[in-house]
Protein backbone atom coordinates (compact mmCIF):
# COMPACT_ATOMS: atom_id res chain seq x y z
CA UNK A 1 0.00 0.00 0.00
CA UNK A 2 1.37 3.51 -1.17
CA UNK A 3 1.18 5.65 1.73
CA UNK A 4 1.11 9.84 0.95
CA UNK A 5 3.57 10.86 3.58
CA UNK A 6 2.71 14.81 3.00
CA UNK A 7 -1.23 13.75 3.48
CA UNK A 8 -0.42 11.43 6.46
CA UNK A 9 1.86 14.28 8.37
CA UNK A 10 -1.16 16.65 7.34
CA UNK A 11 -3.69 14.82 9.25
CA UNK A 12 -1.35 13.98 12.31
CA UNK A 13 -0.84 17.75 12.82
CA UNK A 14 -4.19 17.98 12.61
CA UNK A 15 -6.91 18.38 15.72
CA UNK A 16 -9.87 17.24 14.26
CA UNK A 17 -8.29 13.96 12.79
CA UNK A 18 -7.70 10.84 15.55
CA UNK A 19 -4.76 8.07 15.02
CA UNK A 20 -7.82 5.73 14.35
CA UNK A 21 -9.06 8.09 11.59
CA UNK A 22 -5.33 8.19 10.20
CA UNK A 23 -5.24 4.01 10.38
CA UNK A 24 -8.79 3.90 8.29
CA UNK A 25 -7.43 6.04 5.85
CA UNK A 26 -4.04 5.00 4.83
CA UNK A 27 -4.09 1.60 7.60
CA UNK A 28 -0.99 3.29 9.63
CA UNK A 29 -1.22 2.89 13.63
CA UNK A 30 -0.82 5.15 16.13
CA UNK A 31 3.16 3.64 16.29
CA UNK A 32 3.87 3.31 13.01
CA UNK A 33 2.57 7.48 12.17
CA UNK A 34 4.75 8.41 15.37
CA UNK A 35 7.47 6.56 13.72
CA UNK A 36 6.24 8.51 10.07
CA UNK A 37 6.65 11.68 11.92
CA UNK A 38 9.98 10.80 13.56
CA UNK A 39 11.81 9.89 10.23
CA UNK A 40 10.21 12.98 8.03
CA UNK A 41 10.15 16.48 10.39
CA UNK A 42 13.10 18.36 11.57
CA UNK A 43 13.89 17.09 14.99
CA UNK A 44 12.36 20.31 16.86
CA UNK A 45 9.42 19.80 14.95
CA UNK A 46 9.14 16.41 15.79
CA UNK A 47 9.17 17.16 19.39
CA UNK A 48 6.45 19.96 19.22
CA UNK A 49 4.19 18.22 17.15
CA UNK A 50 5.00 15.03 19.86
CA UNK A 51 4.56 17.89 23.04
CA UNK A 52 1.18 18.97 20.90
CA UNK A 53 -0.37 14.92 20.38
CA UNK A 54 0.80 14.00 24.29
CA UNK A 55 -2.22 13.25 26.26
CA UNK A 56 -4.68 14.82 23.77
CA UNK A 57 -8.06 13.52 24.23
CA UNK A 58 -9.12 14.41 20.71
CA UNK A 59 -6.51 12.29 18.95
CA UNK A 60 -8.38 8.77 20.22
CA UNK A 61 -11.34 8.40 19.40
CA UNK A 62 -12.07 6.62 22.37
CA UNK A 63 -11.54 9.32 24.80
CA UNK A 64 -14.15 11.70 23.43
CA UNK A 65 -16.77 12.98 23.99
CA UNK A 66 -19.47 11.82 22.56
CA UNK A 67 -21.82 15.20 21.99
CA UNK A 68 -18.76 15.98 19.27
CA UNK A 69 -19.83 15.75 15.84
CA UNK A 70 -17.60 13.15 13.69
CA UNK A 71 -15.48 14.13 11.76
CA UNK A 72 -16.14 13.95 7.65
CA UNK A 73 -12.88 13.64 5.60
CA UNK A 74 -13.62 14.95 2.58
CA UNK A 75 -14.94 18.39 4.02
CA UNK A 76 -10.91 18.39 5.07
CA UNK A 77 -9.54 19.18 1.79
Amino acid sequence: MQVNIDNVIKLAWSDKISFEEINRIHGLTESEVIKLMRRNLKSRSFKLWRKRVSGRTRKHEKKRNLSEKPFKYESYF
